[in-house]
């Protein structure tokens, strides 16, 4: 069976609610009301475990919201290795509007990591056994902004190939240190990375390329929204579009693409076909509302509709 290790420096307990209609002062009626474990690394690995595989969670928590946290993956039946933090761990919340059809997402900050505790979770990541170790998020404050860098290395000690999905400077830390396996970042991510915004298919695949070129990672997927996804490797690049669905929510469509890409690889599935579990994975997960995310039999029967790299 395959199996992953995944880590989450800010992890979230994710909210979701649906109202007729925003309205100021008045006090609302909500509806759909789910409670769900999020951040990153967390939203790959239940979508991880939907697919048949076994995820352990690497991850910092405190305080009350910590301690409901830890009830919430038990209920995900995810496998945890929880590092304790003085801090309470976030929560974040998302209000899907009926009358409008959109979506309105607060996200909260996070607390501030000590070094000694995000030195614990690192050391704890170098003990892992698993072929894989996907970091998902965005760092947490009080990380160093190489602290992505650090567990790569960390991954590599353990035998493991590391993959990460992050944005800003723990992005650009990571890749300027090198070793990386396989990068996820969406367009805006890399766009940020390089300093421009990119639009053309040509731009962008020579700034994928380019940090394959320079060892930041041997394989990089840039995720467009709606416009698909690109792979680059010293290969070349393969571009695939995406599929059309009806949207009902975005959170964690980057995450379940991940997930299902991850999946492929580890039960021995070329980077393609990876590649195009990503996209019947992000487009499950686009057609699902609130904060559930991709699920096994819609990314099995959307797979079969991506369209076969030319």
């Amino acid at each position: 069976m395959n199996s992953i290790d995944t880590l989450t420096v800010n992890p979230t307990i994710d909210i979701a609610y649906e109202v007729e209609r925003l309205e100021p002062v008045r006090k609302l009626r909500a509806a759909g009301e789910r409670h769900d474990p999020g951040g990153g690394g967390i939203n790959v690995a239940r979508v991880f475990v939907r697919m048949g595989g076994n995820a352990r969670c690497h991850y910092m928590a405190g305080g009350p919201t910590g301690v409901a946290l830890d009830a919430l993956l038990d209920q995900h039946q995810l496998v945890k290795a929880c590092t304790p933090i003085a801090g309470s761990t976030r929560i974040s919340t998302t209000v899907f509007e009926r009358v409008s059809g959109r979506e309105y997402r607060v996200v909260a900050q996070g607390p501030e990591i000590e070094p000694g505790e995000w030195g614990a979770c690192l050391d704890r990541l170098g003990r892992a056994r698993a072929d894989y170790i996907v970091a998902s998020g965005s760092l947490a404050r009080g990380l160093p902004d190489d602290f992505y860098a650090r567990a790569a290395r960390a991954a590599r000690d353990a035998g493991a190939r590391f993959v990460l999905d992050s944005s800003g400077v723990g992005l650009a830390g990571a890749l300027a240190a090198g070793g990386v396996y396989l990068v996820k970042p969406s367009l805006d991510e890399l766009s940020g990375l390089v300093g421009e915004e990119l639009r053309e298919d040509a731009v962008i695949a020579e700034a994928a390329q380019g940090i394959v070129r320079r060892g930041g990672a041997e394989h990089v997927v840039v995720t467009m929204a709606d416009r698909g996804a690109m792979l680059a490797t010293a290969d070349g690049v393969v571009r695939l579009p995406a599929l059309p669905v009806t949207p009902a929510s975005t959170v964690g469509a980057g995450d379940s693409f991940l997930a299902a890409m991850v999946h492929a690889l580890a039960g021995g599935r070329g980077m393609t076909k990876a590649l195009r579990f990503g996209i019947a994975a992000g487009a499950a997960a686009v057609a699902t509302p609130g904060t559930d995310l991709a699920r096994a039999e819609d990314i099995r029967r959307l797979v079969a509709e991506v369209s076969a790299p030319a």
